[in-house]
């Protein structure tokens, strides 16, 4: 079978700003433990999220960042909050601009979700400040 080169492209740009954003060192690690049961997955989220969503350039990566922050806390997918505080530091968004997010969130979409991601926020800010 041959390899699309459009596919690849979109691949390899996906890989380098999932590596921009989320930081090297995480994305080497979830692509060492990559098998064959998520191989897939991790091939769809760096293509379509990473080189397709992150990678348009109509927003930057600082409001993409703040967009990804709300939904995940308006969508209760609470896990994935931390790695995104994270990228922050890559991303541009301050903490301002988190506590923004969360308050959108209470409004349109619960205040025990945004509380919640606001709890988680403030813990890995902390972690994040110690490390420096």
């Amino acid at each position: 079978m041959q390899s699309d080169p459009a596919a690849d492209d979109q691949a390899d740009a996906g890989m380098t700003i999932r590596k921009s954003v989320l930081g090297a060192e995480h994305v080497n690690r979830a692509v060492a433990q990559t098998t064959s049961l998520d191989a897939a997955f991790q091939s769809l989220i760096t293509s379509g999220a990473w080189g397709t969503v992150w990678a348009n350039p109509d927003i930057s990566a600082r409001e993409r960042s703040m967009l990804t922050l709300a939904l995940l806390a308006a969508t209760g997918n609470f896990e994935e909050i931390p790695m995104h505080i994270r990228a922050t530091r890559r991303t541009g968004a301050s903490e301002r601009d988190i506590a923004q997010c969360f308050q959108h969130v209470a409004i349109y979409a619960g205040v025990p979700r945004a509380n919640h991601a606001l709890k988680l926020a403030k813990q890995t800010l902390k972690e994040m400040a110690a490390d420096d």
